[in-house]
């Protein structure tokens, strides 16, 4: 597997940035973070230690859908669908659809790296 690497910025630096490279202005760096998190307190939600059990179990049991997830982990499969599409959305997961439309996670990083700036001196544009 590989490793994530996510970042922190505004609604508004995300948007001039990724503005800046859609014009062509600006490149991505072959290091720069791929998903961006808008605070850190969005960041610790999704990554909280109940979601990176949730993660743990996908990777080492590999459920075969979501009603077997529920199962293992004693949660409500609304939950897990609702907090499932949230860490797909952030690239953490990857949901399957299979036969009779059974949805299968899959976790896609077995890492995720934060570039936390502490001063304002990142470029944004």
């Amino acid at each position: 597997m590989t490793t994530l690497k996510v970042g922190i910025a505004s609604y508004e630096e995300m948007k001039v940035r990724t503005m800046a490279v859609a014009r062509g202005e600006r490149r991505v760096a072959p290091g720069e973070p791929k998903v961006w998190f808008t605070s850190t307190e969005s960041f610790a939600k999704v990554l909280s230690a109940g979601n990176r059990e949730l993660l743990r179990v996908i990777a080492e049991k590999a459920p075969g859908s979501l009603d077997e997830l529920a199962r293992m982990t004693g949660k409500a499969k609304s939950n897990l669908s609702r907090t499932l599409r949230t860490m797909e959305g952030y690239g953490l997961v990857r949901l399957e659809r299979g036969e009779r439309g059974r949805i299968t996670p899959k976790v896609t990083h077995d890492r995720v790296e934060l570039d936390l700036p502490l001063t304002l001196s990142r470029r944004v544009g």
